[in-house]
């Protein structure tokens, strides 16, 4: 459990990011901290933009209007760059999320890391290679949307059931890819991390909303998941299909020995 977690400020240009990606891009980010400041910058009476104030207040995000006072000029990078000087030196935070695929916020990240603190980069594949250089780590967006999927069998409501629980199909599909993403390479992680990481991210997230007291006991009900302990910690991995057949097979012979039927497996 990190008792100190960075503090990190995140700064979207809209012009420049797709709101499709925002989601996958603060989660990515949950990972390395605490998203202390999320603005997203842009104009707003451009219909091209729309959708962006719905995205920003589903994630938390202030939306900056910055209002493109001439056709050559991108008021909305200057917006930006004057907003993370202001954040730069306040002396508050560890580091900067700079999400744009835009080489003018080169000079930016080359300064924040002039002055000791971390830049990560998130954009497209086709993102110039100096900004890209300019981070500490530089993230291609399309990277992060190959995560775990639930499948709903052609189910379009908003929840899914899976074992005992009716669960919300974004919470599960979180809930799976935390998983897969702290796991070690037996498949196994922490249930206190993954519970830490998916609180961050989804803040709104809390296991008595599916009538579980605890967030164990919410993974045990969905029956997906296999947990163990070991030196006082709950680990946790996805069920692999040799452990279902297994699990079936021990269910059967118990069945078979109590009815004194006799067991062909």
């Amino acid at each position: 459990m990190n008792l100190n977690p960075k503090k990190i400020a995140v700064l979207i240009d809209a012009d420049n990011t797709s709101m499709v990606n925002v989601a996958a891009v603060l989660e990515e980010i949950a990972k390395s901290g605490i998203a202390s400041v999320k603005r997203v910058y842009g104009d707003w009476s451009n219909p091209t933009l729309k959708g962006w104030y719905e995205i920003s207040l589903k994630h938390g995000m202030t939306p900056v209007q910055q209002y493109a006072y001439t056709v050559s000029k991108n008021a909305t990078d200057i917006a930006m760059v004057i907003d993370a000087m202001e954040l730069l030196y306040s002396g508050i935070f560890d580091g900067f999320c700079l999400v744009s695929s835009d080489s003018d916020f080169t000079p930016l990240a080359l300064k924040i890391r002039e002055k000791g603190l971390f830049v990560h980069g998130f954009g497209k594949g086709t993102t110039p290679i100096s900004f890209v250089s300019a981070c500490d780590r530089f993230i291609d967006v399309k990277n992060l949307t190959n995560g775990e999927t639930v499948d709903l069998k052609e189910n379009t409501n908003e929840q899914v059931t899976q074992g005992q629980i009716t669960i919300d199909k974004d919470v599960l599909a979180l809930i799976l890819k935390t998983i897969r993403d702290k796991a070690d390479d037996h498949g196994w992680a922490n249930l206190l991390v993954v519970h830490q990481y998916i609180n961050v991210v989804r803040p709104d997230f809390d296991s008595r909303n599916y009538k579980r007291a605890k967030f164990s006991g919410l993974i045990k009900s969905l029956e997906l998941f296999e947990i163990k302990e070991v030196r006082s910690q709950l680990l946790v991995r996805k069920r692999t299909f040799k452990t279902i057949i297994k699990l079936t097979q021990e269910a059967l012979k118990q069945v078979s020995q109590e009815n004194n039927w006799v067991s062909i497996a």
